[in-house]
């Protein structure tokens, strides 16, 4: 799976009867008054627990609609298996297919989907083995570094954040989470599908997702290290907001 994240949790998108939204944690006692103490306590200090796991079932309901899921991209031991960088408001497309051709430049290969909303996207790219969160997220700022220079205004404008949002994992949390693409009824809408960079929809999702190279950590680090080496990462914030429940949790500050 190129969507790799924790395996032992995934969030659940909810709908509430206010017209709100969120995710929360999958859990087996979810507002089982036994067990549970939503909303007073949160489901990371929660002592009775028991989070599901992602399985082949949980996925596929996804995918036909059934449920929206998000992942959890940090690893419990700080690494992750793919990098997202997230943009929206309205420069978000010339940003994000600027970023794209950045990436290309380099030999990232990388996707872009149109947000749930089709108001934002999110550029994904894939790696080969789990690898350092931190070290993920500077590869991510040195092609950012790099976008800006032909792009100013990106900064500032259009670029939200990265998935992870932490390289270390926060103290009684999971980390941020990111929706997973594909989602049923935004697809039919022309949302949350991959976009060719003429901003067309891949009329085979899959087949276009299957041409994605994951990249090699070798490649990695060596682009980070010339980064470095040039001066060519800018500093991004770390977030640092517990996400649980909140709406749209992608748009929240890096």
């Amino acid at each position: 799976s190129l969507f790799r994240g924790r395996e032992d949790i995934y969030a659940v998108r909810w709908e509430g009867k206010r017209g709100n939204s969120g995710y929360s944690p999958a859990c087996t006692h979810e507002w089982d008054r036994t067990f549970c103490g939503k909303p007073r306590i949160k489901c990371a200090e929660c002592e009775n627990r028991e989070f599901k796991p992602v399985t082949d079932e949980v996925i596929r309901d996804h995918l036909l609609g059934k449920h929206t899921i998000g992942v959890y991209p940090l690893l419990l031991d700080e690494t992750c298996w793919f990098l997202a960088i997230d943009f929206d408001k309205k420069t978000w497309q010339e940003d994000a297919v600027t970023f794209l051709n950045t990436c290309e430049e380099i030999g990232v290969s990388a996707g872009l989907e149109r947000s749930r909303s089709g108001k934002g996207g999110h550029i994904w790219i894939f790696f080969d083995r789990p690898v350092h969160a931190s070290l993920a997220r500077k590869l991510g700022c040195a092609i950012l570094t790099r976008t800006m220079e032909r792009r100013h205004q990106i900064g500032l404008d259009s670029y939200d954040r990265f998935f992870p949002g932490q390289d270390t994992m926060p103290k009684g949390g999971f980390g941020s989470l990111i929706a997973l693409p594909l989602q049923r009824g935004p697809t039919e809408k022309g949302n949350s599908v991959f976009l060719s960079r003429e901003l067309d929809v891949y009329a085979d999702q899959w087949l276009f997702l299957s041409s994605i190279k994951r990249m090699q950590i070798e490649n990695l680090e060596a682009i980070v290290k010339e980064a470095l080496r040039s001066g060519m990462i800018i500093g991004v914030r770390i977030s640092l907001t517990d996400e649980e429940a909140q709406e749209d949790p992608w748009t929240l500050p890096p």
